[in-house]
């Protein structure tokens, strides 16, 4: 299948994003050492720190690619009775729809012919209430990941694995700026790397 009849049905699944040159993706040091520090999740979800790729892996990964594409999940909808400092759980659903729809473009593009589809997405994963790590008498370990519920759909976040996710939004035209109050939009963005 030609590219513009893929991107003209992944349309059909969601249909806000933009094409790019996987070049641009930005990866930085810093972006993995903010989610260690500062991210009440670290450590909870095999899909984040320290479980996932190390930024000098994200750029190997990454040079092996062409073209991206940047989704956008504009307007996104909280969970108002959770109390917006719970961030994981004030944004439970719709962090579970943008993981979800992440999964259906990377599986739409491996089955159109695009095998070296792979999608990633943004903040902790959601497929189950608590991950591996949380759990009581879990033992980790390097294999960890063969116990995950949700192996088959669960993604890295973007963040987790060193993309500065404000530079390579910004490089392609999409506004994202820091959310200083809990009245900002929210809007998230997954990255479909595609070969």
């Amino acid at each position: 299948m030609d590219l513009d009849t893929l991107l003209r049905e992944l349309e059909e699944i969601h249909d806000d994003f933009r094409l790019i040159p996987a070049e641009e993706i930005e990866v930085a040091e810093w972006v993995r050492w903010k989610c260690e520090y500062g991210c009440r999740a670290y450590g909870k979800h095999l899909t984040c720190p320290p479980y996932t790729p190390r930024p000098e892996e994200t750029r190997k990964l990454i040079r092996s690619y062409e073209q991206a594409l940047i989704v956008r999940f504009n307007d996104v909808q909280p969970n108002l009775k959770v109390p917006h400092a719970h961030i994981h759980h004030y944004l439970w659903d719709a962090i579970l729809t943008m993981h979800s729809t992440m999964f259906e473009l990377e599986r739409h593009a491996f089955l159109a012919g695009y095998y070296k589809a792979f999608a990633m997405a943004a903040l902790p994963c959601s497929f189950c209430r608590d991950c591996l790590p949380e759990r009581e008498n879990f033992t980790l370990d390097q294999a960890s990941k063969r116990s995950c519920e949700h192996q088959d759909k669960a993604r890295p976040s973007m963040e987790a694995c060193g993309i500065d996710v404000f530079k390579t939004v910004r490089a392609v035209g999409y506004e994202i700026g820091v959310r200083t109050s809990p009245k900002d939009r929210i809007t998230f963005f997954g990255l479909l790397l595609i070969e």
